[in-house]
């Protein structure tokens, strides 16, 4: 990754697209506190530096702002929405809240001066999307205009000496028609990079990475749930670090329906791995008696994880890392030490463990979205049935039962999640959606069943598209399809009379329901 762009965060709702349309175009990007020192800025080697949109008006006392040495580095920068205000702002311009604020499409008028930005692109009637309160109204001294829409006076301002550029509006969405090219234009005109983003050089870098961190005499204990992540770890890490690896799988009794039999099956018989199988649920079933809040049951399985990887290496001090499937998504959505960006729940693999765990705790995925890891685990080798597989949550069907957790819950649930994929799968759409399960809802309802009342569970099903999991769209099922589902999960479950379809996307729900 010797080409990097660095993304400073300022709270924008559309921060992963900026990193992922960057990616796409073949260089890594990053985003960072936007709060970060001169010193980590200059240390983090990036190619160019983007600043990122966000809620707050730069004129407010307790804006989100930068150090100003930043603009003084040389390096290329591009200002998207408050990040192209903050630039004004700090160059000396003016920016005040707007007469006509925009809100959605705009289209952009004539070039007023040419630009490197709009190369190659018709710029007059393109439409642009637009989400922002405040403009500027002044330009600062030693940038241009180079065009406007009917509202925004100043819509895309340049200082080519400096070689520093501002954007009013989001090309990093779809309805900005020219903004990807916008953005390639930027990366190769500007910042004079050259898509070295590819995974295979990737995967070198990560196995380099994996074996400068972890000692040469460590073991590597991993928590392997035959999903895509933990199996893409799994080779990974023994392509680097070989027998030192160490895969468990704790069957934490919050499986999909012979999962743990499945998982050992394909392991022992695919591939070359130090494995071994722990059944462990009822230790987690005891721990989770009682408790609903989703936070909290994120943390006891966290915690318990934790407890049976410590009993399994407690007669083995050479076993020093604890190693976990956390992929981006996962970090953004756990934490807010990206500026101003807010947490929208923990993952175990992130926010769940305990402070005074004895392992280290190795995350070699963390950068990476979803359909990067599943490109990576190609490049490792692993079968398309396994890269292509439907996510599972880590704390499984903890958090897809909602309400307390019980024994009978999740065997209620396991059968209809499989009665659920396995329609998908007859049907010949599996890899059409992107992920699909049921959720047992902690609510009854009356129900008509042969000539008695019925008074049981409810089941909400989940099916969604989605390329990264940041954004999500709800699957638009065949109706004769979701029927025939909702007549066999009934009539097959007992203790189900009433199926619902989740039409939420993401935003505003998350995927999974806790």
């Amino acid at each position: 990754m010797k080409e990097k762009i660095l993304v400073l965060d300022f709270g924008s709702q559309y921060n992963q697209l900026i990193i992922r349309s960057i990616r796409n175009l073949g260089v890594f990007a990053e985003l960072k506190p936007s709060n970060l020192t001169i010193e980590e800025i200059k240390s983090y080697g990036a190619s160019g530096i983007v600043l990122s949109g966000g809620p707050a008006s730069v004129y407010d006392d307790d804006a989100p702002s930068i150090d100003p040495e930043v603009f003084n580095l040389g390096l290329p920068i591009l200002g998207i929405c408050y990040g192209m205000q903050l630039m004004m702002q700090s160059h000396g311009g003016v920016i005040k809240a707007s007469d006509s604020r925009e809100y959605g499409k705009a289209l952009l008028e004539k070039m007023q001066n040419p630009c490197p930005l709009t190369e190659g692109i018709e710029l007059e009637n393109s439409q642009v999307w637009m989400s922002h309160g405040d403009s500027v109204t002044e330009l600062p001294k030693g940038f241009e205009c180079v065009t406007t829409t009917e509202n925004t006076p100043f819509t895309i301002v340049q200082n080519s000496d400096k070689h520093h550029y501002g954007l009013q509006f989001h090309p990093e969405v779809v309805h900005s028609l020219n903004g990807q090219q916008i953005l390639e234009n930027f990366l190769r005109k500007i910042c004079k990079t050259e898509a070295q983003w590819q995974m295979k050089s990737y995967l070198e870098e990560s196995l380099e990475k994996i074996k400068k961190q972890v000692g040469p005499e460590d073991k590597v204990i991993l928590g392997l749930s035959g999903g895509v992540d933990s199996s893409v770890m799994a080779l990974l890490l023994d392509k680097a670090l070989g027998s030192r690896v160490r895969c468990v799988f704790v069957d934490n009794g919050l499986l999909r329906l012979d999962e743990g039999i499945k998982v050992e099956k394909m392991f022992t018989e695919n591939f070359n791995l130090n494995f071994k199988r722990v059944d462990a649920s009822q230790l987690f079933y005891t721990k989770l008696a009682g408790v609903t809040d989703p936070e909290e049951k994120r943390k006891i399985i966290g915690n318990t994880f934790i407890e049976v990887f410590d009993n399994e290496v407690a007669n083995e001090n050479d076993v020093k890392w604890l190693a976990q499937g956390t992929i981006y998504p996962d970090v953004i959505e756990s934490t807010s030490t990206h500026g101003a960006s807010v947490t929208i729940k923990s993952h175990h693999n992130v926010g769940g463990l305990p402070e005074d765990m004895k392992l280290s705790v190795l995350e070699p995925l963390r950068e990476l979205f979803k359909d990067e890891v599943r490109a990576l685990g190609k490049e490792l080798g692993l079968p398309a049935e396994f890269i292509n597989r439907h996510p599972f949550p880590g704390p499984g069907l903890a958090v897809r039962i909602v309400g307390e957790v019980t024994p009978e819950a999740c065997k209620i649930l396991c059968k209809a999640d499989d009665i659920f994929l396995r329609e998908i799968i007859n049907a010949g759409i599996y890899n059409d959606i992107a992920q699909a399960f049921a959720v047992l809802l902690p609510i009854k309802s009356v129900g008509v069943m042969g000539d008695g009342r019925t008074y049981e569970n409810v089941v909400a099903l989940r099916a969604v598209t989605t390329t990264d999991f940041m954004t999500a769209d709800w699957y638009r099922f065949d109706p004769d399809l979701l029927s025939s589902i909702s007549s066999k999960i009934i009539g097959e479950v007992k203790g189900i009379n009433r199926v619902v379809y989740d039409i939420t996307s993401k935003p505003p729900g998350t995927i999974e329901w806790e």
